[in-house]
Order: structure tokens, then sequence, then C-alpha cells
């Protein structure tokens, strides 16, 4: 990347305000789609290795020195942008007009995607600048003591400094040992140790060499990966040439484009993350946001400031916690529910108009943001008993997310990733707040079971299939529905008649086993032998709870092979009925079978839960001292088997759970020397 920036440095010396403004949207036009700048180029140039190989059938080793003439072309490119960085810094804090500001600001944006110019951004007078640029702060940075002279002539020189002693390096250096060097900087994270001082760094000044010396090692980082473009601003009508002509919105839109580097250095780097909570930015940004939700209307900018507020409580949990404590949950929820436009008919109850347009985009943006944001800092309170005030707050919040799962948004996506995150935190809320789900009173075409309103419930399961059917990243997006699903049955009989006659209706066709086929039914019992623990503890915890958590039952269903595992893990093998732990709120009716299942129950096999077909006799022809000799073979190729370790014989103990056969002959051997002691005594007695 070919950037001027000793150009723009003149300009800005020479006080030519237009001549900086040019250069500056040159670069942004020019870079506005730019998510990375080493890697892209890397990227590049080894699918035009792999093109030439596949085509000549030869990998060419004597390009290595042009690799990394390459490399050093990049090094001098990170040394170019960390120096713009460093002056524009500089230069927002003159009192530059403000569309420069913006065209400035959104330099810096772009500069932030990259972390290996992330330097001039860590210091507190730059963070201080920008918060305050965003509205966050009134407080002023510390001023530089450096004169605007000085501190231009020092930089030009380190950038001559910079690009002699690289050509030096070019001629001196072993290009591969360069390669790999730079390999390695590029994989390490930042150094906070080397980061410990930073403001006390002079960027320029008696350390002109700073520059040089943060790429070559003095600080490291890792290469940026590319990012996924922001949805909502790539589907926005107009671009950002445009935006900058709208009247009235300068503060605005400064406002904007500050925030929007500040998400960027704090997404990037621990320091400014930890940085940041030192300087009590986490006050502005509440402050904002309650003074948001009290306005007419949000401003642009509020997406940004949630988009912040969730970076913050996501990677730092001393400021989750702290939002939690100073009201968060609630100024969110007021904040959840203007977005919405929620009107009320009951104190738990809230009015849903199907006929009602859907979700705008930024509306849905901005809610998707809020809902993140409540989950970072209520999860950590799912299984604690709340308060009276906590528990009315947070059944406000589940009457909002009744509204959040049933509406629709403009964009089907949107739509899907709106109710996932309401499931998110649906599954972070105390569970005692969830039957608000349920108080919805029942309308001619709602879907119902026993009197109760179940449209939420039905609106879960289609999403639940709809998770199901994708197949994609399956341990997070599904497990959180099939948690929601099992602790709802789990808590309300209704929610579990409605969800069992949906998932496990009456079983008729019993010749294939439970999990061919692309039923809800057969899908969830593939998942209960997935690869991760997870997802196939889920699966089996939600048809077990649809079970009523009987053993006899949930093998019916699912045959004892797919069922084993679970029975395992909670010490059901032997039989028994559920766990002592469960609290399950669960309706004394029986399991009543089809007369189809009842004409094939004899036949069934228990273990693959279908009829099999019948098997010739093993042993059918064989005289009583064959038999007698072969199960004799099988014995001794057994116990050499685990004499080798290649095998484990195991049992089933008291407790229902697995054991290796040796501590169960152990154990029935002291049993049986403990009886016959106790028998010995008696008959002792006896005789006295």
């Amino acid at each position: 990347m070919d950037i001027d920036v000793e150009g723009i440095i003149q300009c800005i010396r020479q006080g030519d305000e237009n001549g900086v403004q040019t250069r500056l949207q040159e670069f942004n036009k020019e870079y506005a789609q730019c998510f990375f700048f080493d890697t892209e180029e890397r990227d590049r140039r080894k699918k035009r290795k792999l093109e030439e190989f596949r085509k000549n059938k030869v990998r060419e080793y004597t390009d290595s020195d042009s690799d990394c003439d390459e490399y050093d072309h990049e090094d001098r490119g990170v040394i170019l942008r960390q120096s713009l960085g460093i002056v524009l810094v500089r230069f927002i804090r003159t009192g530059v007009k403000c569309r420069l500001l913006r065209v400035a600001l959104r330099t810096l944006r772009i500069l932030s995607r990259d972390q290996k110019v992330l330097g001039p951004l860590l210091t507190d007078t730059a963070l201080l600048t920008l918060a305050k640029l965003a509205g966050l702060t009134a407080t002023d940075a510390d001023e530089a003591n450096e004169s605007d002279s000085e501190f231009y002539d020092n930089i030009i020189a380190s950038l001559t400094e910079a690009r002699v002693s690289d050509d030096a390096d070019i001629e001196t250096s072993d290009p591969i040992d360069e390669c790999l060097a730079y390999d390695d900087d590029a994989k390490s994270d930042i150094s906070i140790a080397n980061s410990g001082e930073l403001d006390s760094i002079s960027w320029a000044g008696s350390h002109r060499t700073s520059i040089h010396e943060m790429q070559s090692g003095g600080m490291h980082n890792k290469v940026l990966e590319r990012g996924r473009r922001d949805r909502r601003e790539s589907k926005m009508v107009g671009n950002e040439e445009e935006e900058e002509e709208e009247e009235g919105s300068g503060e605005e839109a400064q406002r904007k484009e500050a925030m929007k580097v500040l998400c960027n250095v704090v997404y990037n780097s621990t320091w400014a993350q930890e940085r940041f909570s030192a300087l009590r930015l986490m006050c502005g940004l509440t402050e904002r946001l309650s003074s948001g939700v009290s306005g007419s209307s949000p401003s642009s900018v509020q997406f940004y400031e949630l988009r912040l507020l969730f970076l913050i409580t996501a990677l730092r949990s001393e400021l989750s916690t702290q939002l939690q404590q100073e009201g968060g949950a609630s100024i969110l929820t007021t904040s959840l529910e203007n977005c919405l436009e929620v009107r009320w008919k009951d104190q738990y109850v809230c009015e849903l108009d199907p006929a009602g347009p859907p979700i705008s985009l930024e509306d849905s943006q901005r809610i998707i943001e809020i809902l993140k944001i409540l989950f970072n800092i209520t999860y950590s309170i799912h299984r604690q008993e709340p308060s009276e005030d906590d528990a009315a707050l947070y059944r406000h919040l589940v009457a909002i997310l009744r509204i959040c799962l049933m509406r629709k948004c403009l964009l089907t996506d949107d739509t899907d990733e709106l109710q996932g995150h309401s499931v998110n935190l649906l599954t972070a809320i105390p569970l005692q707040c969830l039957d608000v789900l349920l108080m919805v009173p029942v309308q001619p075409n709602s879907e119902q079971c026993q009197g109760v309103n179940m449209d939420c419930v039905h609106t879960l399961l289609m999403f639940m299939e709809r998770r199901l059917e994708s197949g994609d990243k399956v341990k997070e997006k599904l497990t959180p529905i099939l948690n929601l699903l099992t602790e709802s049955c789990r808590s309300h009989k209704e929610t579990r008649h409605y969800v069992k006659k949906h998932i496990l209706p009456p079983l008729k066709d019993v010749s294939h086993r439970p999990e061919e086929g692309s039923t809800v039914k057969s899908r969830l019992i593939r998942l209960m032998t997935h690869l991760d623990t997870d997802v196939k503890h889920c699966a089996a915890d939600l048809i077990f709870v649809l079970c009523k958590e009987n053993v006899g039952r949930f093998v019916k269903y699912t045959g004892y092979g797919n069922a084993a595992g679970l029975l395992a893990t909670r010490g059901l093998l032997g039989g028994g009925s559920r766990t002592s732990i469960s609290d399950g709120q669960y309706s004394s009716d029986s399991d009543s079978d089809t007369e189809e299942y009842r004409q094939m129950k004899d036949r069934i096999n228990p273990v693959t839960g279908r009829v099999e077909e019948e098997q010739p006799d093993p042993m059918e022809g064989m005289t009583e001292e064959e038999k007698e000799e072969e199960a004799k073979r099988l014995i001794v190729l057994f116990n050499k088997l685990s004499r080798d370790n290649i095998i484990q014989p195991m049992g089933v103990d008291e407790e229902g759970k697995l054991v290796p056969m040796s501590g169960l002959r152990e154990n029935s051997l002291e049993e049986g020397q403990s009886e016959s002691e106790h028998d010995g005594e008696v008959d002792e007695g006896k005789k006295d």
C-alpha cells in the first residue's frame, strides 16, 4: 500500500485543510472495504503461487528472495500506516472543522481494523480524545509539550530513517530468516507487558525510531483476520459520501465515526479494554444510553453505542457486573420496549397485531444488540433466586421477549437472528419468570393446550425445527433452544403435553429404527449419539423430560442403544424412574399405546427400538458337546482380551451405573463375607 504520508504531513503542517481532506478522502475511498492489509496481499500471492504450481506441476523454490522483498514492502506499509495513525491522532485534537474531522476519523476507523497499527490509538490521550468526540466524556486529553513543527519534523525523520534501515536490512539479512521472524510477530498477540507504559512514550521527538521498533518486535501483534461487513451498513440506502452532505447531522456523524473507531480498538486490543475500564468510560456510555432511552427518537449513533457496550460487557466481566449493579437491565429493557413500541394490555401481557408492519432494519439491529448485552449481564443469575423487584423486572422483560419471538422483521435472516438471541436471553433468565410466556389469553386462532395459549411455544418449536434442518453450527445454534424447551417442559405440564404431541406422537410404525427418517423425533434421536457431548446431552434431556423421566418410556421411544448414554450418566442403566434431583411438574397420566404398537410390541428389539427380521440360530445343528466347547472358547478369548487391556468387561452396580466387572466381583465377595460373618455371629448367639 503506497500512502503519501509525507504529503499528508506537509499539508497539515502548512494548514492546507483542502489538501488534507482531498488526500484522506482518496485513501478512504480506496480502502473503505479493506478489512486487513498484510494478509490480503499474502493470500493473493499464495493463490498465484498455487495456480503456477498446478500449471507447471513443479514448485519454484527460487522465488524466496522475491517473496521476502514483498514482505519488506509490507513492512514499510505497516510503518506508513502507523505514522499516519500517529499524525491523525494529534491532528484531530487541534480543533479542525467538522467535515474534515469526520474524514480523519473515517481514516482512523479503517486503520483501526489492522492490529499492527493500533499503537497510536492505545494511549490514554488517544482514547480520551476519541471518547470526547463520541460524547462519552467531557475530559480533555493532556496536551503534548512538543511543538507542531518539531513533531512533524520528527515524524518525517522517522520515516526516512525507517526507509534507510529497511533498505539496509534487505541487503544484509537472510531473507528466509526474516520471513520466519515476520511470521512469528504476526502470530503473536498484543504484548501488554510491552505496552505497560504506552502513555509515557512520546510517539516522536526523542523516540524517533519507535515506529520501526514497534514494527520489528517492540510490540507484537496478531494479523487481523478478515471481518464480516456490518450487515446494517451494507443494507442501508446511500453511501458515505452522501452521508457527509446531510445537513444538520455534522455532530451526530462525528460521534458515530468516533464510536466506530472505539469499537474497533476495544475489540482488537486487550490493553484498550483495560484502559476503558480504568478511565471510567463505562459511566459515560451508560449515561448516553439512558439519555437515548428518554429521547423522543433514537439517534443513528445509538446502534454503535450499543455495539460498544456489548463488546465491553462481553470482554470484561467486571464491567458486565458493574452495568448490572447500576441498573443496566432496567435501562436496556426500557430501550427494548421503545424499539418495539410495545403497548400493554395487562401487567405482563403486550398487544400483538399479527397484521402489523414488520420491524424495520435499523430497529431490528438495535434490538439484537440490546438482547446480546442483556444476556451478558444476566446469564450468571439463571439458577439464583431473584428478589421481588428483580423478579418483577425479569417478568416484564419476558413479556417483551415474547413479542420479539412472535413479530417478523423486514428481512427473514433478521427474524431468525432476532429469535435466536431472544432464545439465548430466555435461557439466562430465572426459570420461575418464564411462566409469563403462557399468560396470554387464548384467542380464536391460537394454538392451545388444556386451555393455555401455546402460540409462543409453537413459535419456539418451529424455530427448533429450522435449526435442526439447517444443521449449521449445531452446538452454537441448537443447544440454547433445546435447553429452553427442556426447562419449560419440566416446569409447565401444559407445555410438555403440547411439545410431546409435536415431537413424540404415539408409536405406530416400528419397522424402522427411531433415528431413521426426517421427522423431528428422528433428528433429535440422531443427536443423542452426536460427537459433541453438550449436543448429545441436550437432545437426550429433552426427550427424557417429554417421557416424564421414565426409563421404560424413554427406551420405548429411542431404543436402548440410543438411550444408554443418558442412562449411564444419570445412573439409570439398571432401570428405575426419574432421578432424585428432578423437580419436574409431571401429571399422572399414562402413555397409551396404539393398536399397531401393541400388536408388534413383543417382537421389538429393545436395543434398536424396531422389529428385527428373524435371524437363523447360529447353534442350529450343533451337539451339546460342540456348544459347550464353543462357549469355553469364547470365554478364553474374552479373558485374553481382558488381561491384555484390549477390552474391559463392565457391569451395572446397585446404583445403576457402569462399573468394571472386577469391582462388582470384589463387592459381591465382601458382601458374601460380611453376610457369612453375620450368620456366624447369629449362630453363636443361638448357642449361648
